[in-house]
């Protein structure tokens, strides 16, 4: 008797060894996705990761971060520069954008210029919009501007 049970506890793991090798971690995805941004916009370099956040750098914006799937959202991609971002600024957010969530860049490009365009006297410095089935949160300071870009996980 002790050695079927032998046999079976050695079944049992290997059972459990091939489920947990099979599903691969969320980090590592993350990690794919920075690593392809890397490769394809030059000047970026990969920081480190906390708390399920890539904290990426590039000379055109101040702040650069990458968030990995979370509860409420698949990625997200955060960015902050000048109060009046220059143009190089809104390539660089719709070119990662446009890698991070699988739409044209031209696409990004004109969504990241109109969230980046709304806070102002009118609309107040903190403009919430949706483009593209994309939340886009624009926000304004006296002397920086940001952008958050996400996808909620429902969509």
């Amino acid at each position: 008797m002790p050695k079927n049970l032998i046999l079976q506890s050695i079944f049992a793991a290997l059972v459990l060894l091939t489920a947990l090798a099979a599903s691969p971690a969320r980090a590592d995805r993350c990690d794919d996705l920075a690593n392809q941004l890397k490769g394809q916009i030059d000047g970026l370099r990969v920081g480190q990761t906390a708390a399920n956040i890539i904290y990426l750098a590039h000379p055109n914006a101040h702040e650069l971060t990458l968030g990995c799937a979370g509860r409420s959202f698949s990625n997200q991609l955060f960015a902050k520069s000048d109060r009046k971002p220059p143009k190089a600024y809104l390539d660089l957010v719709a070119s990662a954008a446009a890698i991070i969530f699988t739409l044209p860049r031209d696409e990004m490009l004109k969504g990241v210029a109109r969230c980046v365009k709304q806070p102002g006297l009118l609309r107040g410095d903190d403009v919430t919009s949706r483009y593209r089935r994309l939340d886009m949160r624009c926000v304004r300071t006296k002397t920086e501007s940001s952008i958050t870009i996400s996808r909620s996980t429902d969509q």
